[in-house]
């Protein structure tokens, strides 16, 4: 077996680096815990990302995947399959939406929405002259045509010229909402929850004014809940909290339990834009993957875990205000929790942590980003609590 060294030595020399990695090696996962190559346990509060819904090797994900891996592990979307089949329906009648898409990740997801939105588009000025709209410091993906919904220029900038006919505003302004939309308006797009720009929610007012507009210019509204979807605020779906319908909802994180895969749902006249030979996705919807997304969603309903999303959530709220002035707000729901510091010390903060067996992540250098898996524990909780109020102390003291 290689070592840690010779395995990270590989890392640097193979690995195209566009990502900043951790420290150390991980080699196994069990529950709320990772574990990396000498043993040692590491609380994870990250989740893949949001990604780990049921923590890691949950005992339905590994029987899904193994099951399905000794049955049939893919065939092609010309083909019908019955895990496939069984997703869709559980995603449509939980989230009230008429017809998947199934892709690969949340960025392809993204991308299947953006073309619907460019086909409506299309349809309502032929001459190319329409118009999406997404939020000042979203994320929607990397590829070209999500960054360009990606209203962030620490992303786009690199890349430019992306695509055109995209613009922004700032999130809760209901009058830029209103003076931005047109009948030029395609479609709006936006996170309930902005989960890279901060864990940054949309009030209900202004995502029910979006709603209003887009019916009042004939454009659809493309809600993001690649992150914060399928139960991490304690709700299936932030949209059904805020008194909203979407024409397109775009997921996927969470869906496959660490498995790579992502969906586009539509509604209405949004699930009939794209046609045949429109649109495709090689691995979407494979069999490994859906059998594996529909254990999980059956696993959330059956360990009461939208509930635990807002037990444990409000646990982890309550005991951060209790650390002091040092945190200058609170935001989020459920189990996707954002800190505001009130020094830029947010990635100093994650590093030491990290030394203490917590794995979390900042944003910015003011802000925590908190999406651990929604199996975590009242015990789990409070150990993260006291690693962050000993680094924060520790913090605190080297200031003065």
């Amino acid at each position: 077996m290689l070592s840690n060294e010779n395995i990270q030595a590989l890392d640097e020399k193979y690995v195209l680096h566009t990502y900043k990695r951790m420290p150390g090696v991980f080699v196994r996962g069990k529950g709320c815990y990772l574990y990396d190559e000498n043993g040692k346990e590491y609380l994870d509060f990250l989740a893949g990302i949001a990604v780990c819904q049921l923590g890691h090797c949950h005992p339905a994900v590994v029987k899904a995947i193994t099951e399905q891996a000794q049955t049939l592990l893919h065939t092609s979307n010309y083909l019908v399959t019955e895990p496939q089949a069984r997703l869709a329906k559980k995603l449509c009648e939980i989230s009230g939406m008429d017809k998947v898409f199934f892709t690969t990740d949340g960025t392809t997801a993204n991308e299947t929405a953006l073309k619907i939105a460019k086909k409506h588009g299309l349809a309502k000025r032929p001459d190319g002259d329409y118009e999406i709209i997404s939020l000042n410091n979203s994320f929607h993906g990397r590829s070209l045509g999500s960054l360009s919904a990606t209203a962030q220029p620490r992303y786009q900038d690199p890349f430019k010229p992306l695509l055109p006919n995209f613009k922004s505003v700032p999130i809760n302004d209901v009058a830029a909402l209103r003076n931005a939309f047109s009948d030029k308006t395609a479609a709006f797009t936006f996170e309930p929850i902005q989960g890279e720009g901060g864990v940054m929610p949309v009030t209900a007012e202004y995502a029910r004014e979006a709603r209003d507009l887009a019916y009042k210019h004939n454009a659809l509204l493309i809600v993001d809940e690649v992150q914060c979807g399928l139960g991490r605020t304690g709700h299936w779906f932030v949209f059904q909290h805020l008194g909203v319908e979407p024409d397109i909802l775009c997921l996927a994180k969470a869906l496959g339990g660490g498995l790579p895969v992502g969906a586009c749902l539509t509604r209405g006249d949004a699930a009939h834009i794209l046609k045949p030979g429109d649109h495709g996705s090689t691995y979407g919807g494979n069999p490994i993957s859906t059998c594996t997304g529909l254990a999980v969603l059956e696993t959330i309903e059956k360990e009461n875990l939208l509930e635990n999303a807002i037990e444990m959530g409000n646990l982890l709220q309550s005991g951060f205000k209790k650390l002091g002035p040092i945190v200058e707000e609170t935001r989020g729901s459920g189990l996707m929790i954002g800190i505001r510091l009130s020094k830029p010390i947010a990635r100093d903060v994650v590093a030491q942590a990290l030394d203490l067996g917590l794995i979390t992540n900042a944003t910015d250098e003011w802000t925590l980003r908190l999406v651990p898996p929604l199996t975590v524990n009242a015990a789990e909780v409070q150990k993260a609590l006291s690693i962050f109020e000993n680094v924060l102390t520790a913090q605190l003291a080297t200031a003065r």
